[in-house]
């Protein structure tokens, strides 16, 4: 479902950063979605793009934190008042 591959994207490199536990480039980001099978390339054409696109994605909504030029973390959980 090419719908969906957007979602899949952004969740494939929230995993990779929750079992990193640091921030990481979003080029070891990428290497290690594919290498992990969580981004497979036949499916998802572009990775690059898709992966980029994920990212800012995923700063707008609040999931993950721009920590530096190309660098990027989960974002801290919402504290409760």
């Amino acid at each position: 479902m090419m719908d969906d591959q957007p979602d899949d994207v952004l969740e494939a490199a929230i995993a990779v950063l929750g079992e990193a536990g640091e921030p990481l480039h979003w080029t070891v980001i990428q290497d290690r979605a594919l290498r992990s099978g969580r981004i497979d390339p036949f499916t998802t054409p572009e990775v690059r793009r898709a992966l980029l696109g994920a990212l800012r994605r995923g700063v707008r909504d609040g999931s993950l934190h721009a920590a530096g030029t190309g660098v990027y973390e989960l974002a801290a959980p919402a504290a409760n008042s």
